[in-house]
């Protein structure tokens, strides 16, 4: 696992087939440029993991799962940007919003991951936190988080992810509205309603963590093929028509249906066993190796 691991995130192998991402830059877990940076790297590694099924996101910290943007290690590359083109705003504009697409991009990490990726949040979880879990498939909190979309305390609008998903991962359109003007705090049990997550869980890291794993472990024993096309699929029907999502779906499984996975199925129910799926990278990275 070593090889996985960066300065900021740890990776471990808590059960088969489930990788643990978790952040450990303390004392809060706020993010400058090297640790959103790595963020992005560290999920392009675990994707390519030979045996990962599904990824569990999580923070290694007790008290907070993230305090969100690093404001003190660096000013805002706003302000880097119009000091260096004082008399030209608009070169400052397109290099800051180059510098916000990667920024975007790698908080998008999770999204591009063809795994599931179920994130476990606990204590102060602060506005790139909301980024960073809206890009996630599966949302857990422990009873003690407390979220804030916090943006707006800080004069700008979120621009990472925030705006963009929120609204579709809620049907409470007026509450959305409402935390992202406000800047307000608000509890695990309102971010339920909300729709941000899908689970409290009653305590703190630990607790929460113990739910997400136990979780990503009932994935992991499904099959790699079909998880993935749900996944791919799901994502496609959130950004499309219901008739371009059912005409992209039969395109999808006119490969994926010969899988050899749907007949080793249905054998281990006629008997009584639990089905044995191969990996979906191994295969493909041994040819790959043969050859080079």
């Amino acid at each position: 696992m070593s090889q996985l691991n960066g300065e900021f995130f740890h990776v471990s192998v808590p059960a088969p087939h489930v990788y643990l991402i978790q952040a450990n830059r303390a004392p809060v877990n706020a993010f400058n440029d090297n640790v959103w940076r790595e963020y992005s790297k560290v999920f392009e590694k675990v994707s390519l993991e030979d045996e990962v099924r599904v990824v569990v996101l999580a923070s290694g910290l007790e008290k907070f799962f993230t305090a969100g943007l690093d404001c003190k290690s660096a000013p805002h590359p706003m302000f880097r940007y119009r000091l260096n083109n004082p008399v030209d705003p608009a070169r400052a504009a397109f290099h800051l919003g180059h510098h916000i697409k990667e920024f975007q991009h790698a908080i998008a990490a999770p999204e591009r991951c063809p795994f599931p990726v179920i994130v476990a949040t606990h204590g102060i979880a602060l506005g790139l936190a909301i980024d960073i879990i809206a890009a996630c498939d599966v949302r857990y909190a422990a009873s003690n988080t407390s979220f804030s979309i916090k943006e707006a305390d800080v004069g700008l609008a979120a621009d990472i992810g925030t705006l963009a998903r929120l609204p579709k991962l809620t049907g409470n359109q007026s509450l959305v509205h409402e935390l992202a003007y406000s800047a307000r705090p608000f509890s695990a049990v309102e971010a339920k309603e909300l729709g941000l997550v899908s689970k409290v869980v009653e305590g703190g890291r630990q607790e929460v963590l113990n739910a997400a794993l136990a979780v990503a472990m009932n994935i992991a024993e499904k099959s790699p093929v079909a998880v993935m096309g749900t996944k791919r699929l799901l994502l496609h029907a959130r950004d499309n028509t219901v008739a371009d999502n059912l005409d992209y779906t039969a395109a999808w499984n006119a490969g994926m249906l010969q899988t050899a996975d749907i007949s080793e199925a249905v054998a281990s129910v006629r008997r009584k066993r639990k089905p044995i799926f191969k990996s979906m990278n191994a295969q493909i990275n041994r040819k790959a190796d043969a050859k080079l």
